[in-house]
């Protein structure tokens, strides 16, 4: 069993269970947790042939696990053939240096493995630069580690004696990285003023936007292609591939870049729809903070659509994963529907979505459930009249009286809004538009000051 299996490298996968935390895992979702590193190790061209658990009060600091359970894991790897080891957290530079020392192997954790999954999915030069922001800063602790640890250099304190050629390394690697890095964070600041010029255009169109979130490989990119067959404005040449689908595939992160389109419905109802990069449980915080210009779309919409795979037995996780981050970006307030996909399949099968759609207000946002099957035109229906209802609801037609000296408020009413008329008086610009009621409080907040 030595060497490639099916030119996939072999590998063997390590995980431990810390019961002396505020918040532990129940076996069940540990169980849960090593089953998804197995994808993630098959997404990168993997194959996973042993797994090795340990449950412990605390996370050894020198190794993560026990030095038994390393000796076992030397052993698996060795009987199996495997070429590397994964472990299932992020793990600390000393770590990585002490297991690879002991199991004679190259060594990877979680975090590491997805940043390689999302540098093999990256397409556009967006995305490839966030990729690699984000594994710099991954990169660089353990990169400084190594030098300190393996090339340190003897000599009296403070001579020029002490720097030798592995401290010159360190430095010269160090430079390096900080040079990229801060490169690539310019780079995305010109890519991120890029990105708020196209918001600052669709928000001036009045057309809502939704947004499309949810677990990595949830259907997120089914749901989109599925309403871009029923409904949309551009016509498509028969026999000839439709370039307004996404791509969609049944693995982990399967695209990375996001995609707006049109959705137009019937008496001109029509909004933007979003679709972004996946989440999963333990996203390396590196890969959020390096994805802020992508994961600000979702900030800005008008509405969530949370995709959920119902089912997937660990759905429930999926969603409060999904939950989480959204509230970490700053996306916690805006109203959402939650879309269980799949229903078909759930056993027993849920409520089809004739049946309506169940709704709730919670502290003033509203949240919809919907169970549907993204195969079926009566579900998409269902789906798009759900968003439609609701965008309609938030909006109101006002009318505003703004001095002629407070002319920002007027572009920031026509950044935000359809404006229905326009009239000159001698008191100010007499403007009624349509908007949310998010936007009409804002500005007649504004006046008031």
């Amino acid at each position: 069993m030595h060497g490639s299996l099916f030119g996939r490298e072999p590998v063997v996968l390590a995980g431990v269970r810390e019961t002396d935390v505020k918040v532990p895992v129940s076996e069940e979702e540990f169980a849960h947790s090593l089953e998804e590193l197995a994808e993630l190790a098959k997404a990168c061209g993997m194959e996973p042939l042993d797994t090795v658990t340990q449950t412990l009060s605390h996370i050894n600091t020198g190794l993560y696990v026990g030095a038994g359970k390393a000796d076992e894991i030397r052993i698996s790897a060795e009987m199996f053939g495997a070429e590397r080891v994964i472990f299932n957290d992020t793990l600390s530079p000393s770590q990585i240096r002490n297991l690879q020392k002991l199991l004679k192997l190259p060594v990877m954790d979680r975090t590491a493995l997805i940043l390689e999954i999302f540098e093999r999915r990256a397409r556009t030069r967006e995305a490839r630069l966030q990729v690699e922001l984000a594994k710099l800063r991954y990169l660089k602790p353990r990169l400084i580690g190594m030098w300190e640890t393996q090339n340190r250099q003897g000599g009296a304190s403070g001579s020029m004696s002490a720097k030798g050629e592995g401290e010159t390394q360190l430095e010269i690697d160090r430079r390096t990285i900080d040079h990229r890095l801060s490169e690539l964070t310019k780079e995305l600041k010109g890519v991120s003023r890029e990105r708020a010029t196209q918001r600052k255009k669709r928000q001036g169109s009045g057309i809502p936007l939704v947004s499309l979130v949810g677990y990595t490989n949830a259907g997120k990119s089914t749901i989109m292609n599925a309403m871009l067959a029923q409904y949309s404005s551009d016509a498509v040449t028969e026999g000839e591939p439709d370039k307004r689908q996404v791509f969609e595939a049944d693995m982990l992160f399967a695209t990375l870049d996001t995609t707006v389109r049109r959705i137009t419905m019937a008496r001109g109802q029509e909004f933007l729809l979003s679709d972004t990069v996946g989440f999963i449980h333990k996203l390396p915080t590196s890969l959020v903070e390096a994805f802020k210009s992508t994961l600000e779309e979702v900030t800005q919409a008008d509405l969530l659509v949370q995709v959920v795979d119902g089912s997937d037995p660990h759905c429930r996780k999926h969603i409060e994963v999904t939950k989480q981050i959204i509230n970490e970006i700053g996306a916690g307030h805006i109203p959402m529907i939650t879309v269980y996909n799949k229903a078909d399949l759930c056993d027993p099968p849920a409520a089809h979505p004739v049946k309506g759609a169940i709704e709730q207000t919670v502290d003033g946002i509203t949240n919809v459930n919907l169970y549907l099957c993204a195969k079926e035109n009566s579900s998409i229906e269902c789906l798009c009249r759900t968003i439609f209802d609701i965008l309609h609801a938030k909006r109101t037609i006002r009318t505003f009286l703004i001095p002629y000296d407070r002319g920002s408020v007027v572009s920031f009413l026509m950044e935000r809004s359809v404006v229905l008329q326009t009239e000159y008086t001698a008191e100010g610009t007499k403007i009624t538009a349509e908007c949310d009621t998010a936007t009409a409080e804002q500005v007649e907040k504004i006046l008031r000051q």
